[in-house]
């Protein structure tokens, strides 16, 4: 018994933010078909803070009318709607309306919108409704959130990216005096799997946490589910990291993973910190969430798209991977010394702003067309996510050990870090066009 509900527990999971990880590791495929091209990534940040909606609606909820919110209807209905959507972009992601005289992915906006809702909504229903089961399932549960983001990633590197060549188009450029010039079009070769296929993919992802829900919520209250812990208890103490990466915007997340870990076990005596102690953790909470949330994934295809489809491809994937990978790591090997989370807070802004450095240098950045260049981007970036991820893990268990009130604090900085990052890039990218985009076939670079 104790086995089935530890595998409900890690199923259930899995629907927290399956589908926006998804999205995100599929965007290599994704900018090469609709009309935003480039400039995507900057909408999807932006969308994904709209969908902050969701918790506030629920935690006023719980506010101004205690006890009248019912999670269990809740959750019901956002992993339907989560089913739904990703059933509904299978079919229209790629479908386009003119809005304002130019074509943009209306249809692809709005489902992620509702995708989004789901999966910002679960960071304050999921963890409440398992508070109601013994806490050793609760790690478990965390152990399913962290898989949402490695699995998606998993699968996009199966399903590869298309080979790009480069064909010569039917219409000439022009006439000059050396005669017709036929520019060359840039064609990408299927990848292994469709689009379409992976986002019906993220549908049974879903499916199985809705299953897995409706199981664990017909477990007898009054059972005692299990007095064996299949999971160590000291690996609660740090999972509630376990979040998501290039989609985990939502402060509310810190906040209420960090509340169901200190739940529990037994409260721990508050350390001691000075005020500018407490002001650098709390600077270290606003500007990891905004470079990891907002700065740097608004930027991530002008820094690798011109080193080639598969180094983007790669660079999403891994990143997507490198999230969990780092939060487990953090359950086993902690270190909460603020000098060290500072190196590798520094450490990990490097990498970033190489990351950004090459993105303003786009279409033509360092080392462009050497595969000296693919590896340091992708590297870059991998780097870049696990150790910002890894800091953010270890500032949420400081201050979960500190006190419930600071907890509150860390999601609301970790909130305004990821709005400003995505409110800050969104103009930049879209409005003054800082960032040039290029072409794989048509972009002539200087040696």
């Amino acid at each position: 018994m104790a086995l089935l509900v530890h595998m409900l527990a890690c199923a259930f999971g899995l629907g927290s933010w399956v589908a926006v990880n998804g999205l995100w590791v599929e965007l290599p495929l994704i900018v090469n078909t609709l009309p935003e091209a480039w400039e995507l990534p900057s909408y999807l940040t932006v969308i994904i803070q709209l969908a902050n909606l969701g918790p506030l609606l629920v935690t006023l909820m719980h506010k101004l009318c205690p006890g009248r919110l019912k999670e269990h209807i809740v959750i019901y209905s956002i992993l339907s709607i989560g089913i739904l959507s990703c059933i509904l972009l299978a079919f229209f992601w790629d479908k386009t309306t003119i809005v304002a005289g130019a074509s943009h992915s209306t249809a692809f906006f709005i489902i992620t919108f509702f995708l989004s809702l789901v999966d910002c909504t679960s960071s304050v229903t999921f963890l409440p409704f398992m508070m109601q089961l013994p806490a050793k399932y609760i790690t478990t549960y965390f152990i399913g959130e962290g898989l949402s983001g490695f699995i998606p990633g998993v699968v996009a590197l199966a399903q590869g990216v298309g080979i790009a060549k480069c064909v010569n188009s039917t219409e000439p450029a022009g006439n000059h005096t050396g005669g017709d010039v036929w520019p060359s079009q840039t064609v990408y070769l299927p990848p292994n799997f469709s689009t379409e296929v992976f986002f019906f993919f993220l549908a049974a992802m879903m499916c199985i946490s809705l299953a897995a829900f409706v199981a664990l919520n017909r477990l007898p209250r009054t059972y005692e589910l299990s007095t064996e812990n299949l999971v160590p208890d000291t690996a609660a103490s740090v999972s509630s990291g376990l979040d998501n990466p290039g989609a985990e915007t939502d402060g509310e997340a810190v906040k209420c993973e960090g509340e169901g870990a200190a739940q529990s076990r037994p409260p721990l005596a508050g350390p001691k910190h000075t005020v500018y102690q407490l002001t650098f953790i709390y600077f270290l909470v606003v500007w990891v969430n905004a470079a990891t949330n907002g700065l740097l994934p608004s930027v991530q295809t002008y820094s690798c798209m011109p080193y080639g489809n598969l180094a983007y491809h790669l660079s999403a994937a891994l990143s997507s991977v490198a999230n969990p990978v780092a939060c487990t790591i953090a359950m086993f090997f902690q270190n909460r010394s603020l000098v060290f989370l500072g190196v590798l807070m520094a450490l990990g802004t490097g990498f970033g702003s190489y990351n950004m450095a090459m993105a303003a240098l786009s279409p033509c950045p360092l080392l462009q067309g050497s595969v000296v260049g693919e590896m340091i981007i992708v590297l870059s970036w991998l780097f870049f996510t696990g150790t910002l991820t890894y800091v953010k893990v270890m500032v949420g268990v400081i201050l979960r050990d500190r006190s419930h009130n600071a907890l509150v604090w860390c999601g609301a900085a970790a909130q305004m870090g990821s709005l400003v990052g995505s409110v800050t890039m969104f103009p930049l990218v879209n409005v003054y066009h800082l960032f040039k985009s290029g072409d794989l076939c048509n972009t002539k670079c200087p040696l």
